[in-house]
């Protein structure tokens, strides 16, 4: 991880894991990490869930418009679906 965060953008992600399919999750989440780190932009990730399933990921980007191409890229938003659909909690 960068340790100089100033002037970038965080995003933050809340979430509740379901209890289903955990090694789709993990491929999912693997998947979810590389595209990430080749995403122009990237800055670095801080993830923690607690035993009850709710989680908190805070991904950073040089600026806004590095987050919204984040948001707008492709392959995430299927897998950012797939995980609404499956392994995530409303």
């Amino acid at each position: 991880m960068h340790d100089d965060r100033r002037g970038q953008t965080a995003v933050i992600f809340l979430s509740e894991r379901a209890e289903d399919d955990a090694a789709g999750y993990a491929a999912a989440a693997d998947a979810m990490a590389a595209l990430a780190s080749a995403q122009l932009g990237y800055r670095g990730v801080d993830s923690v869930r607690g035993g009850d399933g709710v989680g908190i990921t805070v991904s950073y980007w040089v600026d806004d418009a590095a987050a919204v191409a984040w948001r707008d890229q492709p392959d995430h938003a299927a897998i950012r679906d797939a995980g609404r659909d499956r392994w995530y909690r409303s």
